[in-house]
């Protein structure tokens, strides 16, 4: 099988079978695999390869008022979450791992580490959050203490900052603005700590 049967073949997908941009795709990337790990052999331009083309979806927008009818519905602390992820557009692991540190209530901002991609962005403090965000961080820290009272207190750490800052761990500014409700053992540094609280409860 040459480049012409390979370009048929695909054509044949997109056209007769009605394949998904995707799944030709992955035949396409199975194909040059198949020829160049195990049959050593480069294939020529497949520039007469039909694409299948991906459907235009029209996104679902709720409207405000489903808005808050969706959000009455969310117990607390869950509720402020979800306020944050449709006023701020942040991401579900974005907000649970948000650090005390991230909130920046002067410029109304909340500084997101190691997103998508692992890149960092900023993006807007929604003003009629910042009172019940306070409130929030205000208990959060109360636990806290107490926790470091307990001997205990410690967050993970990204990357090697552990090293960097060995007390960093029972900063106030590291610990996750939306906590867990009991503490565990970190299986990597084996340590009793709490985490950010689990996308399964969500």
């Amino acid at each position: 099988m040459g480049e012409q049967e390979i370009v048929d073949f695909l054509n044949h997908l997109a056209t007769k079978r009605n394949v998904s941009a995707s799944t030709q795709n992955q035949a396409l990337s199975a194909l040059l695999f198949l020829h160049q790990q195990f049959l050593d052999r480069k294939l020529g331009r497949l520039d007469a390869t039909l694409r299948a083309s991906k459907p235009v979806r029209v996104p679902v927008v709720l409207t405000r008022a489903e808005v808050r009818a969706l959000l009455a519905h969310v117990r607390p602390p869950y509720r402020l979450m979800a306020e944050l992820l449709y006023g701020s557009g942040l991401r579900l692991l974005e907000c649970l791992r948000l650090r005390v540190k991230d909130i920046d209530f002067g410029y109304s901002r909340i500084v997101m580490r190691s997103g998508k991609g692992e890149k960092d962005r900023v993006t807007m403090l929604p003003g009629r959050l910042r009172q019940a965000l306070k409130e929030h961080l205000a208990h959060a820290k109360a636990v806290h203490e107490r926790d470091v009272q307990s001997g205990f207190g410690s967050v993970h750490l990204p990357d090697a900052l552990q090293r960097k800052y060995p007390n960093a761990h029972r900063a106030w500014m590291w610990q996750y603005v939306f906590p867990a409700a009991k503490r565990s053992i970190d299986p990597i540094s084996s340590r009793v700590q709490r985490h950010h609280v689990s996308e399964k409860l969500l």
